[in-house]
């Protein structure tokens, strides 16, 4: 899925312009959408990049377009650079990048499904909702602008739901259970908790202890992981699980992942 990996090099750095800054403990300091940040050079690259967590911008280092930055920079605007081009060119690429962000995340999720094997009875639709999705990513971006994503979203994920059920099946009973979809377990202390199969989509995770769960064959869509402690927790299996997800969260070399993502650089080792 490396078409669906941010691509700095072939972006014109929109998420460093478009997207604002609040300061708190993911950002030092405030900056509004559309605003270039201060850290921004000439050439679109990050001046602090090797520096970020150091500099307080936690949030830029877990942050991912899903490789909508490239795909607005390179394919809607056909590489015209927002500093060179006009005014009103520049406000439209900023206002168009954060819906071709959404429809690249739901690309993920849908690509994704498809090497899931117990999906196999949905993936004829996957596919052609995947198809459908990547359609609507090369729009004009006019045709952008005037998009219901939410209705869009809303398709995707009563399919991703189906998706879900039909892998968790095959989980164990007693995973299956335990559905924590949009439960608040913020600093909830669930070390060694068997929590395969869960369903904890949209939960709140935040500051959970999770050190050595189970969580073979989970559905984590949307889960908030900032800052959950994973040392050494099995997610092998866990599915429609984001490296920004991944990025918010401590862990360990102990932690076992699924090879959809890749163990993030700060991790303890």
């Amino acid at each position: 899925m490396i078409e669906l990996r941010g691509d700095c090099g072939s972006c014109f750095g929109l998420c460093c312009v478009a997207l604002p800054f609040t300061a708190s403990a993911d950002f030092a300091r405030d900056k509004p959408a559309g605003t270039p940040c201060p850290n921004l050079r000439e050439d679109h690259r990050c001046g602090i990049h090797a520096r970020l967590r150091d500099e307080g911008f936690t949030g830029c280092t877990v942050y991912d377009c899903f490789g909508a930055g490239q795909k607005v920079s390179q394919v809607t605007f056909g590489g015209r650079d927002w500093r060179t081009g006009s005014r009103e060119d520049a406000r439209r690429m900023f206002d168009v990048f954060p819906v071709v962000r959404q429809l690249h995340e739901l690309l993920w999720y849908l690509t994704e499904a498809l090497t899931l094997p117990a999906a196999r009875p949905v993936h004829a639709d996957l596919r052609r909702l995947r198809e459908r999705t990547e359609a609507l990513t090369r729009g004009t971006a006019e045709e952008l602008e005037a998009l219901d994503v939410p209705a869009h979203r809303e398709e995707v994920n009563a399919l991703l739901l189906r998706t879900s059920e039909l892998v968790r099946a095959g989980v164990g009973a007693k995973g299956r259970k335990k559905n924590r979809r949009g439960a608040d377990l913020m600093g909830a202390r669930l070390k060694g908790a068997d929590l395969r199969g869960a369903t904890l989509r949209g939960a709140y995770l935040i500051a959970a202890d999770l050190t050595g769960a189970d969580l073979r064959g989970a559905d984590l869509i949307g889960a908030d992981l900032r800052d959950a402690d994973l040392t050494d927790a099995d997610l092998t299996g866990a599915f429609f699980l984001t490296q920004p997800q991944l990025n918010a969260a401590r862990g360990s070399s102990g932690t076992r992942l699924p090879d959809s993502v890749t163990r993030p650089a700060h991790w303890t080792a």
